[in-house]
């Protein structure tokens, strides 16, 4: 009930357009398999090894750049999870067209507005290329492109499958690991890339708003 509550505010919060259909909403990993994802839906990615999700707030690193943190978050409920999946500015692609491996995506913040971030600033606590949350609607640059490797044989997105993500201006994959910070509260564990595939750079879109598939195109 409560997510579903949730999932309609939203909705209606970002003016989305459902009249081909209506989203699917997955309140856990284990729910559905296969669900595609699509431009316009909103997800959570989780780190495979750990299981924490992909998490921001508006609070700035205190070193490096200084723009707004991005973190592993424990828990499963936390609203500061959520990320609507974007093509490129300049892409013909669509909200509900379905999202290749090989393409090139970045992930807005829900609650903030700002974009996945990455750039050659040291990561506060293994000194790998820093993640952050940068811009914000309508301000947006090539540091919040991210190139989607699907894991497998697959050749589209789909929920609670195995994905990598490396980012365009740095070749760093998106990286978690069991690095925690001793003065953020919650165990949140350190997010940040690094240029070689590892196990530690696998993630899957598990709970969200899943957009139906544009079947115009």
């Amino acid at each position: 009930m409560g997510l579903s509550f949730f999932a309609l505010s939203l909705f209606l919060f970002l003016g989305l357009d459902l009249d081909g259909g209506s989203p699917t909403i997955v309140e856990s990993a284990a729910n559905d398999e296969g669900i595609e994802i699509t431009y316009g839906s909103v997800v959570k990615l989780m780190h495979e090894r750990t299981k924490f999700r992909l998490h921001s707030h508006d609070v700035p690193y205190g070193s490096g750049s200084g723009q707004q943190s991005v973190t592993g978050f424990p828990n499963v409920d936390d609203a500061n999870s959520y990320w609507i999946v974007r093509p490129q500015p300049d892409s013909s692609d669509k909200q509900g067209d379905v999202i290749k491996s090989s393409s090139i995506i970045r992930f807005q913040h829900m609650r903030t507005r700002k974009w996945l971030h990455s750039h050659l600033h040291a990561s506060p606590i293994s000194g790998n290329l820093e993640v952050s949350c940068y811009g914000g609607d309508g301000v947006s640059d090539t540091g919040d492109y991210w190139r989607l490797e699907i894991e497998g044989s697959g050749k589209t997105w789909k929920q609670d499958q195995r994905v990598r993500l490396q980012h365009i201006d740095t070749g760093g994959y998106l990286h978690s690991h069991d690095k925690k910070y001793s003065r953020i509260a919650g165990g949140q564990q350190e997010v940040c890339g690094v240029r070689e595939k590892r196990a530690d750079n696998v993630w899957l879109a598990t709970e969200g708003v899943y957009l139906p598939v544009n079947e115009s195109k």
